[in-house]
């Protein structure tokens, strides 16, 4: 992907709004307001407990071995971006934090990780930088995955891929799952989560190259991105998909632990979910339908930051700690994560084989998935964003019959280079 040499407005003003978030957060971190180095290395996280609580797991082997208390805070996922943003603004950021993205309020006050990439297999290319400075470390990986209800496959006497020799294309994919519908008079063939996330991955196995800009930052995509879009649109008729997960924000998690949809494109993260809160019927992961390509979308599922302060350092030692092969392998296992350190044996003590699925479509994607990634992660270093998410809510206004699929591939393209710009 092509980088400008130019900085385009949008971008200059937001990396000056982000130097001056930095002058000021840094000119308040050394401050003994702050907080006691002696007191628990306070961590913000959210849905340890959903994913077995690996982090409060580790941090109390961490105590154990140390006598340094890591206290794990667990908020709202909703709520964890507003609480960050509001501790920056009153110097009260904690010492660590596990994010969904970083933040340009608070950019400028996390800590350099460099030292701890240093001839580790981290994979840092889903890390965010400050020039050559890695300023967060990838916690685990996710990616979009298919589930089915096993039950209802078994009883409707239809075979699913069980090995990479026998993956569905999309149409074959849609053919099987319309025949365990029809004879086990389940209501929903299919859901999707509501995000561009999960569509991505579709638009990926048809060849979508998603949306680049150029090196004037106007952005377009391919014809194959059309397509894509044109079979989404053809599978959300009410019958084989509810129109109400895009439309009305039903919740396609709760639809599909109903009982009643045979199939679920959601991620990874749902494994441990599914382990624990499902017991009315089996499920599997079962790999990705292609269409033009074999791919999933995939990245960093979070991202660790350290924050300056009284306890940078002992957040930092932590970290490092936790990080090592031994211990990250523990978290991995405990949480049920798709590790984000290369060459790892993780032994899962649960549906082993739904990682291996994972893992095996990650390896299979092309390089456009990374690309994209790093694409979006530029432009997170840049403190540039978009005002929501063009590609699912424009996509939702194409469902919803407000406009074809012209128009919503040039509403995006048009949002994107308005809002992003070109890259520097």
């Amino acid at each position: 992907m092509k980088r400008s040499g130019k900085t385009p407005l949008r971008s200059a003003v937001a990396l000056a709004a982000v130097a001056a978030a930095a002058v000021s957060l840094a000119g308040c971190s050394s401050s003994t307001d702050a907080g006691s180095s002696d007191e628990p290395i306070q961590f913000f996280l959210s849905g340890d407990a959903n994913q077995g609580g690996g982090y409060a797991h580790m941090a109390e082997k961490y105590e154990e071995e140390t006598g340094v208390e890591v206290e794990i805070v667990d908020i709202a996922n909703d709520d964890l971006a507003t609480k960050l943003r509001n501790s920056a603004q009153a110097n009260d950021l904690p010492a660590i934090a596990r994010v969904g993205a970083v933040d340009p309020v608070w950019r400028g006050a996390t800590v350099d990780l460099t030292d701890i990439t240093e001839g580790s297999e981290i994979r840092t290319e889903l890390s965010d930088w400050d020039g050559d400075k890695v300023i967060s470390l990838p916690s685990d990986i996710t990616a979009v995955g298919l589930f089915i209800n096993k039950t209802l496959f078994d009883e409707a006497g239809v075979a699913y891929p069980t090995s990479e020799d026998d993956i569905w294309t999309w149409e074959e994919y849609v053919a099987a799952v319309k025949q365990v519908q029809a004879a086990t008079g389940t209501s929903y063939g299919m859901v999707m989560d509501k995000s561009s996330h999960r569509l991505k991955a579709l638009m990926y196995e048809f060849g979508s190259d998603y949306f680049q800009p150029n090196d004037d930052g106007e952005f377009s995509t391919n014809d194959d991105t059309t397509r894509a879009l044109e079979f989404f649109n053809d599978l959300n008729d009410d019958s084989f998909m509810p129109r109400s997960v895009w439309l009305s924000d039903a919740d396609g998690n709760a639809l599909f632990k109903s009982g009643d949809v045979v199939s679920y494109v959601s991620g990874s993260w749902q494994i441990a979910d599914f382990a624990v809160n499902i017991a009315d019927f089996e499920w599997a992961s079962v790999y990705m339908p292609t269409e033009k390509e074999r791919a999933t979308n995939y990245g960093n599922a979070a991202s660790i930051v350290v924050f300056e302060g009284p306890q940078q350092e002992a957040a930092h030692d932590f970290i490092e700690w936790l990080y090592e092969p031994e211990n990250y392998t523990e978290l991995s296992e405990t949480s049920s994560f798709i590790p984000a350190i290369d060459g790892l044996d993780i032994e899962y003590a649960a549906h082993a084989d739904a990682f291996d699925i994972y893992n095996q479509d990650i390896a299979a994607s092309p390089a456009i998935v990374g690309d994209i990634k790093a694409m979006e992660l530029q432009y997170g270093a840049q403190g540039v964003t978009t005002e929501g998410d063009p590609v699912r809510d424009e996509t939702v206004k194409y469902l919803n019959g407000e406009q074809d699929v012209t128009a919503t591939i040039d509403s995006i393209n048009a949002q994107f280079s308005d809002q992003l710009g070109a890259l520097e």
